[in-house]
């Protein structure tokens, strides 16, 4: 499974900051939750790298 492997799998994401100053990202689906803390300066380098790789799909669709 890679990157490029597609899947017919349904999950929720939600992002929020918790009460411990870290950034979480909780995916949810098919019986599965994963919380994922991030400190803000990783969770912005992460923010960064989705920017980028919506800007090189954007390139792919042309």
């Amino acid at each position: 499974m890679g990157i490029n492997t597609e899947r017919d799998i349904e999950a929720n994401l939600q992002i929020g900051p918790t009460d411990q100053g870290m950034v979480r990202l909780f995916i949810e689906g098919q019986g599965i939750e994963i919380p994922m803390d991030f400190d803000p300066e990783e969770a912005e380098e992460i923010a960064e790298e989705i920017r980028a790789a919506a800007q090189a799909a954007r390139a792919v669709k042309r």
